[in-house]
């Protein structure tokens, strides 16, 4: 039987200092080239329907327009995109957390979302998260109520990337730092903005945009195991 990923979006369209974001285009565009041929892929938000893209990854990553956003499978999935509160994570076999800043905003603190990643882990499934997308697990834990974080390897956006993009003050916490008091142990790549992917265990992650083709095949690999 095919296997089945649960890709989850950010609802959110606005940051704390009022300017438009959203999922970050190339990190559910270049995970998903890679999985679609070997997996069914559905999409969820907290909102439902039509997850806002930010609009600054569609006008530099212009190549993924034709390939994604035109898609019309993808459209299709975009313009049907489950909320999370309808998701039962007995239907799948791992959940894929899109970058942007717009999780740290929602996801972050969304209840529905905390327990859905909570179970996911709990159960062994593979939980993996791009760039800002581990904002999405900060309140996951494991059994005995620990952050899924606590003794792990970690990657996502550095906070050094986070003040190249003049962003810090556009978000409630950064994630390097947020994790890490999490008892997360954070790696990044020798240089900012480039690739890095961390596997702890069922615990995927990659760091920032660069990261998001290298991540899409850590996944492929840990589900063809």
């Amino acid at each position: 039987m095919t296997k089945r990923i649960l890709f989850v979006f950010t609802s959110a369209n606005q940051t704390l200092t009022g300017a438009s974001t959203g999922w970050y285009l190339p990190e559910a565009a270049h995970p998903y080239y890679i999985l679609a041929p070997h997996f069914t892929i559905d999409f969820a938000s907290p909102a439902g329907p039509n997850p806002p893209v930010d609009e600054y990854s569609v006008q530099t990553f212009p190549d993924d327009i034709g390939k994604f956003l035109e898609n019309s499978e993808v459209q299709k999935k975009l313009s049907t995109t489950k909320k999370l509160s309808e998701v039962n994570p007995d239907d799948y076999d791992a959940i894929f957390y899109v970058g942007g800043h717009g999780p740290v905003l929602d996801l972050a603190v969304d209840p529905v979302n905390i327990k859905l990643a909570s179970q996911f882990y709990r159960t062994g499934k593979l939980v993996a998260a791009v760039c800002h997308g581990p904002a999405a697990l900060v309140g996951a834990t494991d059994e005995s109520g620990k952050s899924i974080f606590a003794g792990k390897a970690f990657t996502g956006f550095s906070n050094v990337e986070e003040e190249q993009v003049g962003k810090v003050k556009d978000i409630p916490f950064l994630l390097e730092d947020k994790i890490s008091s999490l008892g997360g142990k954070y790696e990044k790549a020798a240089e900012p903005w480039g690739p890095k992917v961390v596997v702890a265990g069922n615990l995927i992650t990659g760091q920032n945009p660069a990261s998001a083709h290298p991540i899409g095949e850590a996944i492929l690999q840990a589900l063809q195991k």
